[in-house]
């Protein structure tokens, strides 16, 4: 065993126990080891659910090497890259299905135009999802992508299983009224929200939307749940902004150039998961695992898998 291997065992021994909905806000206590910095810590820091040191989300699927948010994107990240997590946005249709995209409306990843909210599900269903990366990406260009369709929340959680892990995002929830309770009802449905399912990190949901978020931990406080930052905001929070983050969330994603390794140690302090994103390189995925992350969102994730070997 390595001396790094021999430092996160020690590490993962310490680490707290998942209560009450979310990781408990740690407190002084015996002095351990920093894995990063190798010096004496008196803080424990929290780590992954799935009990991996360095998690990989799979950001809109294998979004580098397919076309995001269809089947082919999650079907490369999860079953041929074998990433951690299947990261999912989510949109609404007219007639009340959550689907899958990044945008309010579907002109960057679909030959249609306008908002999702104006596409019954059918008609989004007619839309060529893929044939757009071909053109954009003529390097990982495939026949197979042509046509590619826009997936629902359900289709998604049917095809890939329970025990599949899924990091889900309220992504437009002031325009979609109601959202969080009919995402929280298609977990029930696929069997994510029993207690052993959350506490091992099958499901993770964020947001940029404090509301979003404290409406979810209201209606369910085991669901774990990550605040989204914008670029440039993470330094404009101080230690209370943090703190009420941390009393209903256990994990903070924040744009991956906006971290140091000062303020990474300090959320892990503060009891935080850290999740940057959208990390595509390999050099900022060593240097951010040297401050501490607990894992990144990534397009490639195959590169990152690489680097934590």
């Amino acid at each position: 065993m390595t001396n790094s291997s021999k430092s996160f065992t020690k590490f993962m021994a310490a680490s707290a126990v998942f209560t009450m909905g979310f990781l408990s806000v740690p407190t002084a206590g015996a002095e351990q080891t920093n894995h990063i910095a190798n010096k004496p810590q008196a803080i424990q820091w929290h780590t992954n659910l799935t009990n991996e040191r360095f998690t990989t989300i799979a950001h809109r699927g294998a979004s580098g090497y397919a076309p995001e948010h269809t089947f082919q994107a999650y079907d490369k990240s999860h079953n041929e890259l074998k990433a951690s997590y299947i990261e999912i946005d989510l949109q609404r249709t007219k007639d009340g299905h959550l689907v899958a995209m990044h945008d309010e409306n579907v002109n960057r990843t679909t030959n249609g135009h306008g908002k999702v909210e104006d596409y019954t599900l059918d008609e989004l269903k007619q839309l060529d999802a893929g044939s757009w990366f071909n053109k954009k990406y003529p390097k990982y260009a495939r026949a197979s992508y042509k046509n590619a369709k826009v997936p629902t929340l359900d289709e998604i959680l049917e095809r890939y299983g329970p025990n599949a892990n899924y990091y889900i995002e309220t992504k437009s929830p002031d325009v979609y009224p109601g959202m969080e309770e009919q995402l929280l009802a298609s977990l029930k449905k696929h069997h994510l929200l029993n207690k052993n399912k959350l506490k091992n990190g099958h499901v993770m949901i964020q947001s940029f939307s404090d509301e979003s978020l404290k409406k979810i931990h209201r209606q369910n406080k085991h669901v774990p749940l990550v605040k989204l930052v914008d670029k440039g905001e993470l330094q404009q929070f101080n230690d209370q902004r943090l703190k009420e983050i941390r009393s209903y969330a256990i994990g903070l994603g924040p744009d991956y150039t906006d971290l140091t390794e000062q303020n990474t140690h300090h959320l892990k302090d503060l009891g935080f998961i850290v999740h940057p994103y959208t990390v595509n390189e390999k050099a900022d995925m060593l240097r951010l695992n040297k401050y501490g992350v607990d894992g990144v969102f990534t397009n490639f994730a195959d590169k990152y898998k690489e680097v934590i070997k």
